[in-house]
């Protein structure tokens, strides 16, 4: 499993609220995305930090999404450009499913 941390600085502090609204109308973009099986949504405490957590099947799949589209789609969206970092996920602890899982 590949973890993807972005994240970008805000023009200015964002309330939860604002976020969620944003949040919102972007999400349908993500939905049966190849190999994606979970995305959250982040914000700073201090608003001035947004992103996402995405767990994906591999990185192949991960880097099909981070094109030069997203980042300016990104770009476009929150007037300033997104930080992609990998991370490989060896272990996994899933308390719903009382389950440890390695990769």
């Amino acid at each position: 499993m590949i973890i993807v941390q972005t994240a970008f600085a805000l023009p200015r502090p964002f309330t939860r609220e604002e976020a969620r609204s944003i949040f919102e109308s972007t999400a349908p973009t993500y939905r049966g995305v190849p190999g994606l099986f979970r995305k959250h949504y982040v914000l700073s405490q201090d608003g001035m930090t947004a992103g996402g957590i995405y767990l994906w099947n591999s990185r192949e799949d991960a880097e099909a999404m981070y094109t030069k589209a997203w980042h300016s789609f990104v770009r476009d969206k929150y007037r300033t450009d997104p930080v992609v970092t990998y991370f490989e996920s060896p272990v996994t602890v899933d308390n719903v499913a009382q389950r440890v899982l390695t990769g």
